[in-house]
């Protein structure tokens, strides 16, 4: 089978003057083999985390969970291991958590992002953050306000790494979700 070579960078680029196809509204960057495209995401994440640190800088991934960044997963723990990529100097904040949840649940987010990379590289624990499914009732929407507070007073995001669901959604974000929609409570798809 022959391999496509990777793309130099699928940093951010603003669409040209001119539109080369007509899906050309936001960049992107198609792979025809999903593990090409992972190690290239992984590539992208980490010359992030190793430029973040050599300027003594924080790095702050926003992380997702499901089946599309398991090889990403795979492919940076790949790199801590081989490649001493370090993640000292990076805090994470993953998009969602199911709820009511325990965090060993083995269907918690929190769970699936120990077992596919936090338990696999050097970053410290208290830079780990995934929203807590057990927060009462009461205090989720002030929970959820907090969370997005973190997330700004880290600096906010560098990077942020998603998936798309089979409903189409982004991030939890159901179809049908204002585009300003933040960290909140929201009833799932049953196909989600």
């Amino acid at each position: 089978m022959e391999t496509k070579a990777l793309p130099k960078s699928i940093a951010y680029r603003p669409a040209g003057q001119f539109e080369e196809t007509r899906f050309e509204k936001i960049h992107n960057v198609i792979f025809d083999d999903s593990k090409i495209g992972s190690i290239q995401v992984a590539t992208e994440i980490a010359t992030l985390i190793r430029e973040k640190s050599e300027k003594g800088q924080t790095c702050v991934l926003g992380l997702a969970t499901g089946s599309s960044p398991i090889r990403v997963y795979e492919e940076l723990v790949r790199m801590h291991r081989e490649e001493g990529l370090s993640f000292k100097n990076v805090v994470t904040f993953n998009l969602d958590e199911y709820y009511p949840m325990e965090r060993n649940n083995i269907q918690s987010y929190h769970y699936f992002m120990h077992q596919h990379l936090f338990d696999h590289v050097d970053i410290p624990e208290a830079n780990v953050n995934v929203p807590d499914g057990t927060v009462s009732p009461d205090d989720l929407q002030d929970y959820c306000k907090e969370y997005e507070r973190q997330i700004e007073a880290a600096g906010g995001l560098d990077f942020q790494l998603l998936g798309i669901g089979r409903t189409g959604h982004i991030g939890f974000n159901e179809p049908g979700s204002h585009f300003n929609s933040a960290t909140r409570d929201i009833t799932l798809d049953h196909i989600t």
